[in-house]
């Protein structure tokens, strides 16, 4: 693989990221001409106890409304699914709401939202054990629709509280290096933020070499059934597209239980909340793109998906300097 990206009429490494890439992918596909076919996201929504406690400035309704946006196409990831041709998914991994069946939708509701970290464990074993299993059979069922490059995003108020908990008890970081502003705190409020969040790791001494005590301590629905999914996606041999810092938290967890998970990933932008730079090192990962972004959703994963598929185009329909008659440069 890596001589034949060397041997396309280019300079040595010319194409920077997108050779790392196509490298990656084919690595992945286990083949010199890797196809990306019937991309698809997933999006989990699923609400937060500790949304209650005042670490974000929206209330927690806000997630079911959001899902209403989704289904009805006018959120950001419908605009750039749409752009780019990739299928969207919603998915109802533990709203606080009861939603009427509507096609664009798939309920897997655990119930409806965690409880608040602060005061206990967000979930139990069970409940966590059944996201995972649900996030797994998620993927499966889109694998067999014959699809090998997914995406995840996620919506809900209070998930980068949970995401903060989970990097900086997996990742051994301080809290205080772990939390940003979310959708938009005050100076005050993340000061408020940070105290609650560290008040909520007192209250729950977990060790991170208990990744499912981790996961159901701290984490949420839409979390947990993100990292199960990402777990099968990467059984399955899938090109996993990760998005920001919320889906970036939710594959440390999977790679808490799994360490090559990453291995199948395209890590596609830099959030630009706070603490996803340290989590994307955590992770040892390089990030395609930087565009300011900090929307979840899957927005950063949708908007860098062409840049994927030019990774793979490059490697397949590029000539070599031996087929198109170019002399190489000399030694």
């Amino acid at each position: 693989m890596q001589h034949k990206i060397d041997f396309k009429t280019k300079p040595l490494g010319a194409l920077g990221a997108l050779e790392r890439v196509a490298l990656k992918i084919g690595r992945i596909q286990d083949t010199l001409s890797p196809q990306l076919r019937q991309p698809a996201m997933l999006v989990f929504a699923g609400d937060h106890g500790l949304a209650r406690e005042g670490v974000s400035p929206y209330p927690q309704e806000v997630t079911y409304q959001m899902v209403f946006n989704f289904l009805a196409g006018g959120a950001a990831i419908n605009v750039f699914c749409r752009q780019n041709g990739i299928d969207i998914k919603v998915v109802d991994a533990g709203v606080n709401f009861d939603f009427e069946p509507h096609p664009a939708l798939i309920d897997a509701k655990i119930a409806k939202g965690t409880q608040s970290a602060l005061r206990g464990p967000a979930m139990t074993t069970a409940q966590c054990e059944a996201a995972l299993a649900k996030g797994a059979a998620l993927v499966q069922t889109v694998f067999d629709e014959g699809c090998n490059v997914i995406g995840f995003g996620e919506m809900g108020i209070g998930n980068t509280s949970a995401a903060a908990l989970l990097m900086s008890v997996l990742g051994g970081i301080p809290i205080a290096d772990c939390v940003g502003r979310g959708t938009g705190l005050d100076d005050a409020g993340l000061a408020r933020k940070k105290e609650i969040l560290a008040q909520a790791l007192a209250n729950n001494p977990v060790e991170a070499s208990e990744p499912l005590a981790v996961l159901a301590t701290f984490g949420g629905f839409e979390i947990a059934m993100m990292a199960g999914a990402m777990l099968k996606a990467a059984e399955l041999k899938m090109v996993v597209l990760v998005d920001g810092f919320i889906s970036s938290a939710a594959l440390l967890a999977a790679r808490a239980f799994n360490p090559h998970v990453p291995d199948y990933c395209i890590f596609t932008h830099q959030s630009h909340e706070s603490g996803h730079q340290k989590l994307l090192a955590l992770l040892g990962a390089e990030p395609l793109v930087n565009l300011e972004m900090r929307l979840g959703e899957g927005s950063g994963a949708a908007v860098a998906y062409p840049l994927v598929v030019a990774a793979v185009n490059f490697l397949n329909q590029m000539a070599s300097f031996e087929s198109a008659n170019v002399s190489q440069k000399s030694e």
